[in-house]
Formats: structure tokens, C-alpha cells, sequence
């Protein structure tokens, strides 16, 4: 790849970036243009090639599924989240709301917290013990991701993007005995349709990378932030059993609250050498 299409490719991972870190905020076609050094109308083409949407849509849809995590795992009034995620109006939130969800937020609100009844009626029936954790505090950090798109349980298909994005740090040269993968989850599987849910696989940067980067891997800050630690031993088949262990004792034994920021799983010691068994992940929900 020329410096040139280099160069293209960071203004476009640039432009996603600013649109997922800033799309609670007004986002004016100025902005777009000036991050881009594209026209509007041709980098609104290019990206509607890429994610099958344009940019005012998906701008609208993300903050649709934002507005539905809040209904899900807060109390927050539906007008204060209809602001908060950047609709003018209640009306128009409302409205742009159950066009997607086919239903109102309130009913949203009352199914989801219908549906999560049977989890703790679950847990006092089968006395599920609720795992130990710890409370961490990570520093802020640089990371090279690269972004998969789909089903966060379809482990075989992650994997494909684990297998591009260690071959791409292999030949850059990046690895070391010291080298830190993880990865963040972005969306949810129970708002966010499969093809458009995103998983980022990362590596910890440490030090600035002295070339252009190439393909659709980007970089990011992550800053400062306080987690809830826990420890899962055996399969990534298994994670879901451990992540249902964690919900279901959330508001009872937990009872802390969630921060609006990915969730991170960092893998300890993940070799195809060590039996799946004795795998050790690490998973930090993010909390306020």
C-alpha cells in the first residue's frame, strides 16, 4: 500500500473515531469534511459502501441503541435520556425510537426488566454464589484494535479477526514476551443487530508506532477509568456462564454502577500449548 492510500485510510479511521466518541453531540458537515479532506457527498458515498448505511443514519442508530442501554441498565427518566444521547425533544425520540424497536421506550424499559425477573428467581432457586472481585483503577493507555463486526458469541468468527490482527502486529514487527492482547465489547448482542455489533481485538501500546498504519486497524487512547475486576478459569466457550453468574448478582451483592464504557477482557495467558481449562481471563466492567 502507497503513503497515499496510507494516509486516506487514517483520515477515514479517524472520522469513525471522532463519529463513536462524539455522536451524542451535533456533528456538523464541516467537521465531517475538514477530519476526512473529503467532500460530504463523496465521503458519505465511501462510507455507505463500507457500513451499509450513511453517516446520519448510523449516527442515528447508534444513539438509538445507546438511548436503549440506558432503558436497559438505568433509571434515568426517558427524557433526560432522550438528551442525553442527542434527540432535541422527547417527541422525536420517541417516535425515532419505536421505529426501531417497535415499541415505546416505557414498554422497552418494562420487558427488559420482565426479562431479567427469571435471572434472580434462577439464582435464589440454584443459590448461584457470586464470584470475588476486586475494585481496579487502570491508568490510561494506547492501543492498535482492529474492529469485528457481529454475534459477541460467535466465537469462531472472532477468532478469524484475532488470526488477521496477530498476523498484521507479527509482520509490524510489534510482539514481544511482554506484549498485553484484550479485547472491548462495544455494543449489545440484545439491541444491537448481529451484523452491526461490534468486538474490538487490541494490543497494548507501548511505545508510538513509527509507521502509517495500514489496512482498518486504528489506535486509541484509552483513559483513565475504574473497573470491576473478575477472574474467569476454563474455555471462552465458558464466559457466558461466568458473565450470567456476574448479572445475576449485580444488584444484590455488587450493587455498584455501571459506567458508560466498554467492557474489557484481557487474556492472561492464552496459548494454543495450554489446555482450555486452565485459560485465565480477566473482565473489567467499567463502573462510576
Amino acid at each position: 500500500m502507497n503513503l497515499q492510500n496510507s494516509t486516506q485510510i487514517e483520515r477515514y479511521n479517524n472520522l469513525v473515531s471522532f463519529i463513536d466518541e462524539n455522536f451524542k453531540d451535533e456533528i456538523k458537515i464541516e467537521k465531517i469534511e475538514e477530519i476526512s479532506h473529503y467532500s460530504y457527498r463523496n465521503i458519505n458515498r465511501i462510507f455507505q459502501s463500507l457500513h451499509h448505511e450513511t453517516i446520519g443514519k448510523y449516527i442515528k442508530r447508534i444513539r438509538l441503541e445507546k438511548s436503549a442501554e440506558y432503558l436497559k441498565y438505568t433509571n434515568e427518566q426517558v427524557s433526560d435520556i432522550a438528551i442525553n444521547v442527542g434527540f432535541s425533544d422527547v417527541a422525536s425520540f420517541s417516535k425515532a425510537f419505536k421505529n426501531k424497536f417497535k415499541c415505546s421506550p416505557v414498554a422497552f424499559r418494562k420487558n427488559t426488566n420482565q426479562l431479567h425477573k427469571p435471572i434472580e428467581q434462577i439464582r435464589n432457586e440454584y443459590s448461584i454464589k457470586p464470584l470475588p472481585f476486586t475494585i481496579e483503577t487502570l491508568p490510561e493507555f494506547d492501543v492498535l484494535y482492529l474492529e469485528h463486526k457481529g454475534n459477541t458469541q460467535d466465537l469462531k468468527a472472532i477468532e478469524k479477526t484475532w488470526d488477521s490482527f496477530i498476523e498484521y502486529c507479527i509482520h509490524k514487527k510489534l510482539l514481544s514476551n511482554e506484549s498485553i492482547f484484550f479485547s472491548e465489547t462495544i455494543d449489545d448482542n440484545e439491541i444491537t443487530d448481529d451484523c452491526r455489533c461490534r468486538t474490538n481485538v487490541a494490543l497494548i501500546l507501548r511505545k508510538p508506532l513509527n509507521f502509517a498504519i495500514e489496512n482498518l486497524c486504528r489506535t486509541k487512547t484509552h483513559t483513565i477509568q475504574k473497573y470491576v475486576k473478575f477472574i474467569h478459569k476454563g474455555s471462552d466457550e465458558e464466559l457466558k456462564n461466568t458473565y450470567n453468574n456476574i448479572y445475576a448478582n449485580w444488584l444484590t451483592k455488587i450493587r455498584l454502577e455501571f459506567a458508560d464504557k466498554p467492557i474489557l477482557e484481557f487474556y492472561v495467558n492464552h496459548h494454543e500449548k495450554i489446555d482450555k481449562k486452565d485459560l485465565i481471563t480477566e473482565i473489567y466492567i467499567p463502573i462510576l
